[in-house]
């Protein structure tokens, strides 16, 4: 059998801890060339286009028949 405790440990200590394991929110960073936010150092996923160049080509959403 292992030793126990004496007292209970603070929460607050716990939550000191565990700093490092929160949800950060992902930095964003508007698109030069549409505007739209994007993730720094990755193509645009509206327009496609990174370092001031088009690197993939985006297709145009396909219209549903009416």
């Amino acid at each position: 059998m292992a030793p126990l405790p004496k007292k209970k440990y603070p929460k607050a200590r716990q939550g000191k801890r565990r700093s490092h394991l929160g949800v950060k929110v992902p930095a964003l960073v508007n698109c030069p060339q549409c505007h739209n936010p994007k993730l720094p150092h990755h193509v645009c996923p509206t327009c496609g286009s990174y370092n001031g160049r088009e690197v993939i080509e985006i297709a145009a959403p396909k219209k549903k028949p009416a």
